[in-house]
């Protein structure tokens, strides 16, 4: 996979005062939003469908040649349910043709042995299957499908025996909290590479949840306990739409006098709390551009504009790439280039996508009195 480079906590915080130059690392593109699934905290609200207005095959080509034009990022296939798409597997092979590293975020339940070897064969490095409850019961309930978490565990099972690398994601909100341990553990036994885990972010069905969505002090205890585990288990481990993760990792270390390794390339990558416009992009069924799926700011559609122009050029992206625009406490934060606060949150609460996070508990040094 991504070799790991010892920097110590001020070493890395300086190398990422210039990570504002866009240089694209990951692209998450909704091939559909077609779903078999109706999960409770869908940014989505994605449903069986259908959707009009998707991308055809012949446009999907054309968006991943001008992605390649300015760079060879990380293409994530996601939904919706990308193997609801009949030309998936030609668009994960035009993928690898052009370069591109790709994987999937199927929901698992569709995953069979022949879908599997499917996946391998059109070049899929791992796909990500969701895991939000230990059990059936907490998993079903919180995807509204019943049979969803065995689902889940015979896709891993698959991807075992087919020898497709996986990862387990998990969206953590209060129903779940206490049961993270015990889902990260399930990880291990089922072989996964990685636990990447996501705090709520209240967009699509996700808002009416909200009461769910963890506070400011369970976020803060939450990630240090994901901190504490990275010397005790055998997966890569990422927090994302969790910047203050970033923060908590250079305090920690610090405190402990320690060294970090991270890997600075690939799916597990520590680099940068939230990374939306800056290192990442999402793109939707339509092909609008967007920081990331939770921010639905327009910054331009692939059908009007080539992605290059969009990358380099919208007004949102610009911004968001200026860390001196932040606002409330996250502008004078001494950690806002390594952090950053969810974008998506402070344009959630606020309608400002510049303003502070609303779930972060740190007071910046420069703001305490």
């Amino acid at each position: 996979m991504t070799n790991q480079h010892p920097k110590s906590a001020d070493h890395t915080a300086h190398a990422h005062r210039k990570s504002g130059d866009g240089a694209l690392r990951l692209v998450a593109w909704e091939t559909t939003r077609n779903c078999n699934l109706a999960c409770i905290h869908c940014r989505a609200s994605a449903t069986t469908g259908p959707y009009t207005g998707e991308l055809d095959t012949a446009e999907a080509f054309r968006l991943l040649d001008q992605i390649g034009e300015i760079a060879k990022p990380i293409i994530i296939l996601t939904g919706g349910e990308p193997l609801l798409r009949d030309d998936i597997f030609d668009i994960a092979a035009y993928g690898t043709q052009k370069g591109f590293r790709m994987v999937m975020a199927p929901n698992g339940t569709l995953v069979t042995e022949d879908i599997a070897n499917k996946l391998v064969a059109a070049g899929i490095k791992r796909i990500s299957i969701s895991l939000d409850g230990a059990t059936a019961q907490s998993h079903d309930n919180f995807r509204k499908v019943d049979g969803a978490f065995e689902g889940a565990v015979n896709a891993m099972k698959i991807a075992k025996k087919v020898g497709l690398d996986f990862q387990v994601n998990t969206t953590i909100t209060k129903t779940n909290l206490d049961q993270i341990p015990k889902i990260q553990q399930l990880a291990v036994e089922r072989g996964a590479v990685a636990h990447h885990i996501f705090l709520l972010v209240p967009t699509g069905r996700g808002k009416y949840i909200v009461d769910t969505e963890i506070s400011a002090a369970e976020y803060e205890q939450t990630l240090n306990w994901f901190y504490d585990q990275k010397d005790k288990t055998p997966l890569d481990l990422k927090a994302t739409c969790a910047p203050h993760y970033y923060r908590i990792l250079r305090q920690r270390a610090k405190k402990e006098g320690k060294s970090i390794s991270f890997k600075t390339h690939g799916l597990d990558a520590v680099t940068r709390g939230c990374l939306g416009g800056i290192g990442f992009c999402f793109i939707s069924h339509r092909g609008d551009v967007q920081p990331c799926g939770f921010l639905t700011a327009d910054c331009g559609n692939v059908r009007q504009r080539s992605f290059a122009d969009i990358w380099r050029h919208s007004k949102v992206f610009t911004e968001l790439r200026d860390y001196d625009r932040l606002k409330g406490k996250c502008g004078p934060c001494e950690f806002n280039r390594v952090c950053g606060g969810c974008r998506a949150r402070a344009f959630e609460a606020t309608g400002d996508y510049l303003a502070e996070e609303p779930l972060c508990s740190y007071l910046p040094r420069k703001a305490r009195k």
